[in-house]
């Protein structure tokens, strides 16, 4: 005769695995945050420093806090320091939609990265 018990976890189990997925998401937070660093638009730098300070590191959110954060994002053309579309012959990374071309070029990178944190 056959009984059968049930399954039973480890008791530390949910805790462990909400312990790994918080530092997963801090790494993809922070790295998200340092490689979208070139992409940014930059005069003054504030924009780039409201996006460290608005963003909680493994929150999943990335927040930048600068009252001009949103037109820019949106309708920067990249002419600035080593904007995107500069005339006099420099190319750069910065300009519009910034966030969403640092992820089309790095975001294999950043989940490769947050992968070797936990092997």
């Amino acid at each position: 005769m056959m009984r059968f018990t049930g399954i039973t976890f480890d008791p530390n189990f949910q805790r462990n695995a909400e312990r790994q997925f918080t530092m997963a998401q801090k790494c993809i937070d922070s790295e998200a945050l340092r490689r979208s660093d070139p992409y940014v638009p930059f005069r003054t730098g504030m924009m780039k420093k409201s996006g460290i300070s608005g963003t909680v590191i493994g929150s999943g959110v990335i927040e930048y806090t600068a009252p001009y954060a949103k037109p820019q994002y949106y309708l920067n053309r990249g002419l600035g320091k080593e904007g995107m579309n500069r005339r006099n012959g420099t190319k750069g990374l910065r300009g519009a939609y910034f966030f969403d071309r640092m992820k089309a070029d790095h975001k294999d990178d950043i989940l490769r990265k947050a992968e070797e944190k936990f092997r």
